[in-house]
């Protein structure tokens, strides 16, 4: 019989390659499963990005910071498709505005909100995340009514697992969005255009902003290719589960008795 001795550090070399392998095995394993985070011990809460629907609906929204130039204009053009969508408001700008908040709300449209000062929200304490987001509701509620919404998007999409938490104990949703215009980039309507009308899909999020260059121009050319292609637009809170949900990996809500999600 032919005995093979190993030396220790081609035994230890081998031992390396096996925990390589199967550690491998085990991250794949819990990405499928929508465990990762849990498994790296990284961020495990998310916010709404897109929502599993079994109809082709989308929700598209406009976030107001500076500027509102355009903002009746667009109303318009999504008052002349019947169309009702979600602006998320800062507070500065509410109290620049206050008219076309209410102008927002008078037009069926939902009024969410945008922070108070728009801060990178992940860097604030729990109370600082609170008044970002009181300060704001609490003039929005006045001056829109039962328009206004309990939705957050939080500024430049950044966020932790504490805003989170802390939207959920007050009663907001977080909501990001799968589809972003880059309208704010200045790149034209073709851009524009292309971005969201190759990108959409059923129970997307998209993301525009009430003063960009371009947003009268391609607006109503996106609004009719969407309509065209048969998709139903709605505000963001018609779109997504308010209770009963879970979130993959991606963001993506599912009701959770949807034994089949996606299907």
């Amino acid at each position: 019989m032919k005995v093979i001795f190993l030396s220790k550090s081609r035994i230890l070399r081998i031992l390396s390659t096996v925990m390589i392998i199967l550690l491998s095995v085990t991250l794949v394993h819990a990405y499928e499963s929508d465990a990762v985070a849990v498994f790296l011990n990284i961020k495990k809460e998310l916010p709404i990005y897109s929502v599993a629907v079994k109809e082709k609906k989308i929700a598209i929204s406009f976030d107001a910071a500076w500027g509102a130039e355009y903002t009746s204009r667009i109303m318009d053009i999504l008052e002349e498709r019947d169309i009702k969508t979600t602006f998320f408001l800062v507070g500065f700008w509410v109290d620049k505005y206050p008219e076309r908040v209410k102008e927002i709300a008078k037009r069926g449209h939902e009024v969410a909100n945008h922070s108070t000062t728009h801060p990178n929200m992940s860097k604030l304490s729990r109370e600082q995340i609170i008044n970002e987001i009181m300060t704001t509701q609490e003039k929005i509620e006045k001056l829109a009514g039962d328009r206004s919404v309990r939705l957050l998007r939080p500024p430049f999409g950044d966020y932790n697992d504490l805003l989170i938490q802390t939207c959920r104990e007050l009663g907001f949703h977080v909501i990001q969005w799968d589809v972003d215009s880059l309208d704010w980039k200045e790149m034209g309507v073709q851009h524009m255009f292309d971005r969201v009308t190759q990108r959409v899909d059923d129970g997307s999020i998209v993301l525009f902003h009430n003063n960009a260059k371009y947003i009268t121009e391609a607006l109503p050319l996106i609004l009719d290719h969407l309509l065209a292609e048969g998709y139903d637009i709605v505000p963001v809170s018609e779109l997504i589960y308010k209770e009963n949900y879970r979130l993959d990996h991606t963001g993506r809500q599912y009701p959770t008795e949807d034994e089949n999600p996606g299907s």
